[in-house]
């Protein structure tokens, strides 16, 4: 049938496709580091943020809420961020790396540099092209 032809050119289910691809070939790269794609990238945020809210990390990741702190156990019992209430809200969930993080995030620079410079094949065999 040709009913559904149309939907195999589905951008969203190129670009998901394309994201599986990418996130496996940098979970691959940092393996060995003990980090996951999703949690070093969190680290450079924190790094690079300082103290933030949870939700404004939620939001700046483009996650929501809960799966974002689903993600955050790992690096918390791996003492790489802390959560702790805010200063001026006690309600308000802030989210900092640590000295153990910084230490992750150097250790894993190296491997992640490596994924950086083949990720780009994946993206063009996928028909992905990135600028800058």
């Amino acid at each position: 049938t040709t009913e559904f032809d149309e939907c195999l050119a589905c951008y969203c289910f190129a670009v998901r496709k394309a994201a599986r691809a990418v996130t496996q070939h940098y979970d691959r790269a940092l393996r060995k580091t003990g980090l996951r794609s999703t949690q070093f990238n969190t680290l450079v945020v924190l790094a690079k943020a300082g103290p933030i809210p949870m939700a404004r990390l939620a939001e700046f990741m483009g996650m929501d809420r809960t799966s974002l702190t689903r993600n955050l156990r790992p690096p918390e019992r791996k003492k790489w961020i802390r959560i702790a209430p805010g200063d001026e809200d006690r309600r308000v969930r802030m989210v900092s790396i640590t000295q153990a993080g910084i230490a992750a995030l150097r250790k894993a620079q190296p491997a992640w540099r490596d994924a950086q410079a083949g990720a780009k094949s994946i993206l063009d065999r996928s028909g992905i092209r990135m600028t800058g």
